[in-house]
């Protein structure tokens, strides 16, 4: 696959870098940023996938949250990729929750989205292919977590839960647990997949559990939550992802934090904890 390189920083003994290239899944160019840890150079690394929120592009999370110092440590690759589709001839809305910026990780259905809207299929099958015919020699794809925030904490649920023999395990910062039953999953999944609420659930990571066949099988959640979140009661809803684990026996933890908003302060301060967590699980 032709592979742009289009940034670099020496970091911690790695090397952050961005790329660009054509997606065929999404129909225009897509961008992503790679962290390679220092043991890279010298053997395959385990891989976190990084789902940012919305508003954000590939760079949010690799600016902000300082998770290259303990990938280094622990010897593990992540990967950012953008939020969504971006270009001119891309659908896009004038509000922030929803078009470009606000992909929410989902094949879109309707029209005029459902041509480059294809978030779901990029993460988990053009991305990963493209990693391993690119860094095939430095990433082990075999072992692989994946983590996000906000919308992305919602397409690392979903994307985990429906792909439990790929991800050893799911990290999640202020996620959107429940997005058929609040304002933000209700505007983007009636826009983006139709009024057809059995397609909604499919990328609902409480109804998943909920009607997960086996539950024992899936990967441990982690899920971390700032009680400060202004965002919480109204579009979080965590309490139904824990019902929803506890009623199928998943292994769902929520840790709720005094005083903790949901801005990139909150997520670089326990970014370290969720790195080696899925580190853990990765048998590193």
């Amino acid at each position: 696959m032709d592979v742009k390189q289009i940034d670099e920083h020496k970091s911690f003994g790695g090397w952050q870098r961005r790329y660009t290239h054509a997606s065929s899944v999404c129909g225009c160019d897509m961008t992503f940023a790679l962290y390679l840890p220092p043991a890279a150079e010298h053997g395959r690394v385990p891989l976190v996938y990084w789902l940012s929120g919305l508003t954000c592009t590939d760079e949010n999370f690799v600016n902000k949250a300082g998770a290259q110092a303990v990938a280094a440590e622990l010897g593990i690759a992540i990967v950012a990729p953008d939020t969504s589709p971006r270009g001119e001839d891309v659908a896009d809305d004038a509000a922030y929750d929803l078009g470009q910026g606000a992909g929410f990780y989902v094949n879109a259905r309707q029209a005029p989205w459902s041509r480059h809207y294809r978030m779901y299929d990029y993460v988990v099958t053009e991305l990963p292919d493209l990693l391993a015919d690119r860094f095939g020699e430095q990433i082990d794809l075999s072992r692989e977590a994946i983590a996000g925030h906000s919308m992305g904490g919602h397409g690392a649920l979903v994307i985990g839960l429906r792909n439990p023999d790929r991800f050893a395990a799911i990290s999640a910062f202020s996620a959107i647990c429940n997005p058929v039953e609040v304002p933000w999953g209700e505007k983007a999944f009636s826009t983006y997949l139709g009024d057809d609420r059995k397609a909604w659930a499919e990328y609902d990571a409480s109804l998943l559990l909920t009607h997960a066949d086996h539950a024992a099988a899936l990967p441990p959640v982690l899920l971390e939550q700032g009680l400060a979140d202004g965002f919480l009661d109204e579009q979080l809803k965590p309490e139904a992802l824990e019902a929803a684990a506890t009623k199928a026996g998943a292994s769902v933890e929520v840790r709720r934090r005094d005083g903790y908003d949901h801005s990139y302060f909150f997520i670089a301060t326990f970014i370290g904890e969720h790195l080696r967590f899925l580190a853990r699980h990765m048998g590193v």
